[in-house]
């Protein structure tokens, strides 16, 4: 039997990308197709915005011509899949010509014709004016935000909103936007809308870009009640529109792996969750502010809870909370979630350290995500025998927000409502934990 193997990203799957498969099919018997992982295709350029590496999979699967689809995800991986594979034939589009010669010491290597006047630049050319992203909020995030939207394709931030003018004009000059002080007016000028402003006003923003029609990204903490976070869903849904929460960690290809790998079983049942997160702040500061939702389950929450409900799931029994309270804000929260097989716990600080690591326990052994885990570029599968430990290195670019603007035209440009890597029920869930100890349910000061 004869084996061929092929790359590609296969972004808008296209006619030209269909005649490759076909023409590398018939080089032989089986035929194996490596699909870029999001990861790796970034590195190699601007962000692919148009469809992510599940669509992509699909895509080449429902061509018929691919015996088996793998994910490309690391630079050397051709050597590694020819040799392991066991290949006989490299086949690639006649644009690489002369640039995988390296290949002819493990395979053959055959240099196919390419389709011309077609090429997934040029659909996304097509399908992907610019569009144009108002943001709601001239802080500190909003800084971060406009220079990580620059590297994504599809996504061009044009307009800032802010009710002081001081503050939004000076951010607006610093950035060439557009800048408004009245919202309605604001809203008449944007495509898609990043809420970035303080916590309290998120669901008054959110509603009314919704209402106005506008695809929505809101910032963490998403909403602070179960009820607020329904509703908003409900309403994006209705009204066919794209509302995610901005959790950037979500989005962050470390991240995603280790969900993956604890899905697939690699340290077996996962019966508890370790996670802290901390920022030492200083008065005045909205972090300590109580009228405006200040403190540390508020600000870092959203995180720990994340990685809690993606590991453990949403049916969680009850929840505990331990603050450490000053001037009306808690300083200092530990939570603890039990599950009816699965414990988990996270501890946040505004004004007291903590380590900010991440712990995965499980049946037949952890993760270990060194601080900041949110932030990750690393982590390590560790076992009873030393010798079967497993570090992984992931990259982990600028601010990272451009993961989660990558993934929110995504979903705009594709149609989709939901995504897998922070699924509505999730996020709401999050909301719901919030809110508990925002009511005071089963809070103790210590």
């Amino acid at each position: 039997m004869v084996k061929v193997i092929t790359y590609g990203t296969y972004d808008l799957l296209h006619q030209g990308h269909i005649n490759l498969l076909r023409r590398a099919k018939e080089l032989g018997d089986y035929l194996i197709v490596g699909v870029t992982s999001d990861s790796f295709d970034k590195n190699r350029g601007k962000l692919n915005v148009c469809n992510n590496v599940l669509e992509r999979v699909e895509a080449v699967k429902a061509t018929g011509y691919a015996d088996e689809v793998i994910i490309e995800d690391y630079l050397g991986q051709k050597i590694d899949d020819v040799q392991k594979y066991d290949v006989d034939i490299f086949a690639i589009g006649s644009d690489w010509e002369g640039k995988f010669d390296y290949l002819n010491e493990y395979c053959k290597v055959v240099y196919l014709p390419r389709t011309e006047g077609i090429s997934s630049t040029m659909l996304r050319e097509e399908k992907n004016a610019n569009y144009r992203i108002g943001v709601v909020g001239s802080g500190r995030i909003a800084y971060r935000f406009v220079p990580e939207s620059k590297v994504v394709n599809g996504a061009e931030v044009t307009t800032v909103m802010n009710p002081y003018k001081e503050n939004v004009e000076t951010f607006a000059q610093i950035y060439g936007l557009r800048a408004y002080t009245d919202y309605d007016q604001f809203l008449q000028n944007v495509d898609l809308v990043y809420v970035a402003s303080p916590h309290l006003t998120h669901y008054d923003y959110t509603k009314r870009a919704l209402l106005a029609d506008k695809h929505v990204l809101c910032e963490i903490p998403f909403m602070l009640t179960k009820k607020q976070a329904l509703e908003l869903y409900c309403l994006a849904e209705e009204r066919n529109l794209v509302l995610m929460e901005a959790s950037k960690t979500a989005y962050c290809p470390a991240f995603g792996h280790i969900v993956t790998l604890v899905k697939s079983g690699i340290i077996g049942d996962v019966v508890d969750v370790k996670a802290s997160l901390s920022k030492m702040v200083v008065s005045p500061t909205r972090e300590l502010d109580s009228e405006q939702a200040g403190g540390a389950m508020t600000e870092h929450s959203p995180l720990t809870l994340l990685a809690i409900i993606k590991l453990l799931g949403v049916d969680w029994k009850d929840v505990d909370f331990r603050s450490r309270v000053e001037n009306g804000v808690d300083i200092y929260t530990k939570g603890v979630i039990n599950y009816p097989h699965a414990t988990a716990s996270f501890t946040l600080g505004v004004g007291v350290k903590t380590e900010g690591n991440l712990v995965i326990s499980g049946t037949k052994g952890y993760i270990y995500v060194p601080a900041p885990w949110w932030l990750t570029d690393f982590f390590e599968v560790r076992y009873e025998d030393q010798t079967k430990n497993k570090k992984y290195f992931y990259s982990y670019d600028g601010e990272g927000l451009r993961y989660e603007i990558r993934e929110f035209v995504s979903m705009v440009v594709n149609n989709r409502r939901s995504c897998y890597k922070l699924r509505r029920r999730e996020s709401v869930a999050i909301a719901e934990i919030i809110e508990k100890y925002r009511n005071h349910e089963n809070v103790t000061e210590i």
